[in-house]
């Protein structure tokens, strides 16, 4: 299926996304030629109570402030998406809703679900939260962008893909299908000596599949050397240019807390680039 409906979610606390996300997400869009929507939230801070008396701290004077900090940047960053989508000559839309710190995730995750892709920055300044609970809650793909200080056009030159025989790797290409078959060139990439691969196949099947696709690929096979699955991954990524890593997001759930697989937590701390993400 191709991507037709993307949706990107924008954060407007405590630091609004940088607009070089809005202008990167929008770039991807409109290599695909698909309809974008823009997510921002307006939040409120619930505060249960404080050590302070009143006359020291006014509370709700404090709260309603940090609420109009939020909003006004929220409003901003769609205002620089709608002007950014024109300019692109994009189909597109904004949405601005209001909730609580706490319940922006949750917020991401809904609208997510309507969605064929969402696209999550990953702020360097505070933890991987959101991009976590849209991967593992959305039941979509999930394009995480790194936060950097200048807009990158994005391009399909060379995307790399991590495939290790797992379900998740598998799902993670079966979703890529439609952006792997407008790259250049493909690389599945998979690391060898680092844990055990439970399989008879060989990647050449893989291969096979995506030819009937009409996208060839390049098969390789890296040794690990003693290395992290997300140093190997990063490292490669790296030295072929790519533009794009596909890879399986590993995890299971306790409750609400995600338990993170080393490559998925390593990659997502600091995404080195564009990572599409599936679980």
């Amino acid at each position: 299926m191709a991507f037709r409906d993307v949706l990107l979610g924008l954060t407007s606390y405590p630091e609004p996304t940088p607009v070089s996300v809005v202008e990167n997400a929008v770039s991807f869009a409109s290599s695909l030629g698909c309809h974008i929507a823009a997510l921002a939230c307006e939040v409120h801070i619930q505060i249960p109570g404080t050590f302070f008396p009143d006359s020291l701290v006014n509370v709700a004077g404090l709260a309603a402030s940090e609420a109009n900090k939020s909003r006004k940047g929220a409003e901003a960053l769609l205002a620089a998406f709608d002007s950014i989508a024109d300019r692109a000559g994009l189909s597109h839309e904004i949405i601005l809703e209001k909730c609580f710190t706490h319940e922006v995730a949750d917020m991401f995750v809904e609208y997510g679900r309507l969605r064929d892709l969402m696209i999550v920055p990953v702020p360097e300044a505070y933890d991987q939260w959101y991009a976590e609970a849209v991967i593992f809650g959305t039941g979509r793909p999930t394009l995480v962008l790194p936060e950097g200080p200048q807009a990158k056009p994005f391009k399909l030159n060379t995307a790399v893909v991590a495939w290790d025989f797992s379900r998740a790797a598998a799902r993670a290409i079966a979703d890529a299908i439609p952006v792997l078959e407008k790259a250049k060139e493909v690389r599945i990439v998979t690391v060898a000596n680092e844990k055990v691969l439970d399989t008879k196949h060989s990647g050449e099947e893989l291969a096979k599949n995506l030819s009937r696709h009409g996208i060839d690929v390049i098969l390789e096979n890296v040794d690990a050397a003693g290395r992290s699955i997300g140093e190997v991954l990063e490292t490669h990524a790296a030295s072929c240019s790519a533009d794009l890593l596909v890879m399986g997001a590993y995890g299971h759930s306790r409750l609400r807390e995600f338990i993170l697989g080393g490559a998925t937590r390593s990659m997502l701390a600091k995404p080195p680039l564009p990572i599409l993400f599936s679980h």
